[in-house]
């Protein structure tokens, strides 16, 4: 009698940790939600063990590193893993990938990575098709090592791969001839709508191919339709107050197949407004 009355008390409790979520998730957005450690790059290039605290600060422990602050990849892990913060994934430079994807591999094994890529494939504006062909070539060989050592190779588009392509586009072209057991894509919300795209188009029309996403919200008022990959730093701004429609967007991130999402805010006030953007995914309904 004693033991039920016990498992009757803590039905209460059981309840308020159902509901319990993580720094950033909510009823709707379940996460799970990560920081690209690049947004705090002007603190991480001086001292990384401040940016890492202030990640955790943040209430994340999930990260995805960008280079490792001169640091060997073995003491950035024990320094990511002194901070309580687990890193998911990277990002390494295109010529590395083209010129030694063994080592860059080697790096993120390393680090302790799940998953491996680039932002950005070097070529000459306009993006052109032999520029993607070569991409192409890159990251299925590269996924094709990494696959050998447990590590999913991806990429993430920057906005100049959205050049028409006969009547489809270049980022078409790069998602249909990568080998989809080996390459995936991250997807940054920004980098789709600058160039006057919509996010969720692109996530019902290659289900299971954008395995990672950026949370990023571009300021009221910028003109989209830009295909140079650039804009100012200052136009990324918290969640929610932005042009992006986000219960439409996570919500087919969500069923797509989007496995991780990673919060990147390239402002001079990122530590103002990444509070804000976490409050936003907490309360945030789809």
């Amino acid at each position: 009698m004693k033991s039920f009355l016990h498992a009757i008390a803590l039905v209460p409790l059981l309840g308020l940790a159902a509901f319990a979520a993580d720094t950033g998730t909510g009823a709707s957005f379940q996460g799970p939600i990560g920081l690209q450690l690049y947004s705090l790059r002007g603190i991480a290039t001086q001292n990384p063990p401040k940016a890492l605290a202030q990640t955790k600060a943040f209430g994340l422990t999930l990260v995805e590193t960008a280079g490792t602050y001169n640091l060997p990849p073995e003491k950035l892990k024990e320094l990511l893993a002194e901070h309580g913060l687990k890193p998911v994934s990277g990002h390494f430079p295109y010529d590395r990938w083209k010129a030694e994807p063994e080592k860059v591999l080697a790096e993120a094994k390393a680090i302790g990575l799940q998953y491996a890529g680039c932002a950005w494939i070097t070529h000459k504006a306009p993006f052109s098709e032999a520029a993607t062909r070569d991409a192409i070539a890159v990251f299925n060989k590269a996924g094709e090592l990494g696959a050998r050592q447990g590590i999913k190779v991806f990429y993430h588009a920057h906005g100049f791969e959205f050049q028409k392509h006969g009547d489809s586009t270049l980022m078409d072209l790069l998602i249909q001839e990568t080998n989809p057991k080996h390459v995936s894509f991250q997807m940054d919300v920004l980098w789709v709508v600058l160039p006057g795209h919509d996010p969720v188009q692109w996530l019902k029309k290659y289900p299971g191919r954008w395995e990672l996403m950026h949370l990023k919200d571009l300021k009221k008022g910028v003109k989209t339709g830009d295909l140079s990959g650039k804009t100012d730093v200052s136009n990324d701004v918290p969640l929610g107050t932005g042009q992006m429609n986000w219960p439409a967007i996570l919500k087919a991130a969500k069923e797509s197949g989007v496995k991780f999402y990673f919060i990147e805010d390239e402002s001079p006030a990122v530590v103002e407004q990444i509070p804000q953007t976490l409050r936003f995914l907490e309360r945030v309904r789809f």
